[in-house]
């Protein structure tokens, strides 16, 4: 290995010197080893970078300096092990469905678009607005709503039918 021979050579070298080394001869397989672990390259990356990082930050306290190499798996096969740990309690914390809501547009445009039908609704005759609210607004059946107005079932679709046409009429010459 580049880096044992290195170091067997020079033993006096600082851990900027030293891990360079080691970087350079190593890097590539630590990051291949953390991807066959983790399954996403970039995150291996990350944590090949934090225990070089760690390293150097140790490097004063590494007994052996021939270890290196084992020191650096062995961390980074603890920090994907950590890694897995996080995302399985991430995972189990994630709100399963998020609720359907509109956007703030969507909002005001549903609020102009109501306003625009209830000022069309305005238009119509007394009778056909009555059985209009009482079917889409109060949610009533051709029944409740004669019985309601005291007038036909009849005369409830044909109140129905024609507000809708009014409707329809208004509405569409607003656009």
């Amino acid at each position: 290995m580049v880096y044992d021979s290195c170091v067997a050579q020079e033993t006096s070298w600082d851990a900027d010197e030293a891990l360079t080394a080691v970087y350079t001869a190593h890097y590539t397989s630590l990051v291949r080893l953390g991807a066959l672990l983790l399954r996403d390259t970039g995150a291996a990356e990350e944590i090949v970078q934090d225990a070089f990082v760690a390293m150097h930050a140790r490097w004063h306290r590494l007994r052996d300096p021939h270890k290196a190499l084992a020191y650096l798996r062995t961390a980074v096969v603890n920090r994907c092990r950590s890694r897995q740990r996080h995302l399985v309690v991430v995972d189990k914390h994630l709100p399963r469905s998020l609720p359907d809501e509109p956007s703030a547009e969507q909002a005001v445009l549903r609020t102009v678009e109501t306003d625009r039908v209830i000022e069309a609704m305005r238009t119509l005759p007394e009778r056909q607005r009555t059985v209009m609210v009482l079917r889409y607004y109060g949610d009533l059946s051709e029944a409740e709503i004669a019985d309601t107005m005291g007038i036909s079932r009849g005369s409830v679709k044909s109140h129905a039918a024609r507000a809708s046409k009014s409707l329809r009429q208004v509405l569409e010459r607003n656009v």
